[in-house]
């Protein structure tokens, strides 16, 4: 009788303790959850101006952006700029990628070469050029330029100088998250 109880002792002490566990499990993931990729930029806010500065009207450099929130298993980033509204289609502004999973955002006037010193390679656009190249829109109603990081759970074997089809194509199945941040501008 006595083995019979403590047996039962047991069992309801395993199942307690494994219910334990599963509940800190399920805290420790709902933390985790409530982490995600954000992307901003101190040159302007979401859904305002681009500054001048960062367009074709102005010196042309990339704007500083900064991102938060990078999941656990990134191997690197990638950020693809580009315009949906542009009269042709979506044109292209920046392809850049194999950006190490360290970094906390691309400085302003990030050079326009193929490689940069810490890794990250970057695309040619659709003005048929290496790096970064702002809004230069027709005249009329504003154009919206996305800003979009992707997490990724590799880094890319990718010369420099692809295409932005070819970066999202070899993305495919490496994504962990994304995030976008979006500015406008019109002539």
């Amino acid at each position: 009788m006595k083995r019979k109880v403590l047996f039962h002792i047991i069992l309801v002490f395993i199942f307690s303790l494994s219910l334990w566990s599963e509940e800190n499990r399920n805290i420790g993931n709902a933390d985790m959850s409530t982490i995600r990729l954000t992307i901003t930029s101190p040159a302007f806010k979401a859904g305002s101006t681009i500054p001048k500065k960062y367009t074709g009207d102005g010196i042309d450099v990339s704007p500083p952006l900064n991102w938060d929130g990078v999941p656990e298993g990134t191997k690197s980033l990638a950020l693809i700029s580009d315009d949906p509204d542009a009269p042709v289609g979506t044109w292209v502004h920046w392809v850049i990628y194999n950006i190490p999973p360290s970094e906390k955002g691309l400085p302003e006037n990030v050079p326009k070469q193929n490689s940069l010193p810490n890794g990250s390679k970057q695309g040619i656009n659709d003005f048929r050029k290496i790096g970064y190249n702002g809004p230069a829109p027709p005249p009329g109603k504003p154009h919206r330029y996305y800003f979009k990081l992707y997490a990724l759970d590799a880094v890319l074997e990718l010369p420099a100088g692809i295409k932005k089809s070819e970066l999202l194509k070899a993305m495919e199945g490496h994504i962990l998250s994304t995030a976008e941040y979006m500015g406008t501008y019109q002539r």
